[in-house]
């Protein structure tokens, strides 16, 4: 066992514990903040080594943004690593989530596509696999419930637009919003992300229960089919259809 391998054998002042109590937990280290939730580390290696490694061991440099893509299977390849150690850190990156999903949602303009946007995106930009989910509106345009409706592969989710009014008619909305995310980082609407919101503001049209917007969350970005003018984009192909 090397030297340091444990905290305790530390000089009092760079131990993660006293350091925090001491001085603040501003004056901590990434890894050092993540030791001490940890706690402890393993035979080889101390609570900041183990940190350390799985801040930096995948060579990206991403950091703690590691914390937000890893799943149970990559914490399950960092030597020192268990079932427990697994499942703290996968609530540290969910109560990160929450944080920030709870403090969009005090801001929350369902007018804003911004404010949409932001209360979407820390829950959103890091996934690898595709989510859809549904906004259900009232009549005074406030948010009565948020659903989940698909979680799919890094290319696409299957929704129908039977099961979003399915949704909307069950619970009573009187419009809807739509937003899903792009594994890729980039927000542009693909073909068929163009095809399936055409469809449902023509639906949402003869049903009485109106797409209010349809919104693509990327890495930091979005793309509001409201706010760059896609909806009249849409409208107008569908008179020349006609």
């Amino acid at each position: 066992m090397s030297d340091h391998n444990l905290i305790a054998d530390l000089p009092a002042d760079l131990r993660p514990y006293e350091k925090c109590e001491k001085y603040g937990t501003e004056t901590l280290t990434d890894a050092e903040l993540l030791a001490v939730i940890l706690k402890t580390g393993s035979r080889e290696k101390s609570a900041v080594k183990l940190a350390e490694e799985i801040l930096f061991s995948d060579g990206t440099g991403d950091g703690l943004l590691n914390l937000m893509y890893y799943g149970p299977e990559d914490y399950r390849c960092v030597k020192g690593v268990g079932r427990v150690k697994a499942l703290q850190l996968l609530c540290v990156a969910e109560l990160s989530r929450r944080i920030s999903r709870t403090r969009a949602e005090a801001r929350l303009d369902l007018h804003s596509p911004s404010s949409v946007a932001e209360y979407y995106m820390e829950h959103l930009r890091h996934r690898t696999e595709e989510e859809v989910h549904l906004m259900l509106l009232d009549s005074r345009n406030k948010l009565m419930r948020s659903v989940m409706l698909s979680r799919g592969t890094v290319n696409a989710s299957s929704v129908s637009p039977r099961e979003i009014f399915s949704f909307a008619l069950r619970y009573g909305a009187a419009a809807f919003i739509l937003v899903h995310n792009h594994p890729s980082g980039r927000p542009e609407p693909s073909r068929e992300d163009i095809l399936m919101t055409g469809s449902l503001l023509r639906l949402g049209q003869l049903m009485n229960i109106p797409l209010r917007d349809s919104l693509i969350i990327g890495d930091r970005c979005y793309v509001s089919f409201l706010e760059d003018g896609l909806f009249e984009k849409l409208e107008r192909s569908k008179d020349t259809e006609a």
